[in-house]
């Protein structure tokens, strides 16, 4: 592998990172990568319309109250972020 090759699949890299945020980076840590995860979940199970009628299927709800409850929990998909410690 050569240098350009190492410069030229960085800035891929960056640039996937940039368009698309639940690719993470090296400064996101364990909480916000699994947010990231778990909306994109939520996000995806409303998305598809099948889905969506199955979870309500299984919940014995109406699609609509399974698409509110859905969206509600992609406020805090994970509960409160933890607390941080200052450096």
């Amino acid at each position: 592998m050569q240098a350009s090759d190492r410069f030229n699949i960085n800035s891929q890299l960056e640039h996937l990172q940039a368009k698309y945020v639940g690719t993470g980076h090296a400064d996101l840590n364990r909480f916000e990568w699994a947010v990231n995860i778990q909306r994109d979940s939520y996000a995806s199970y409303i998305g598809h319309y099948p889905m969506l009628s199955y979870f309500a299927l299984a919940e014995n709800e109406s699609i609509g109250r399974e698409r509110y409850n859905f969206m509600q929990k992609m406020l805090l998909p994970c509960g409160l972020p933890p607390d941080r410690e200052e450096e």
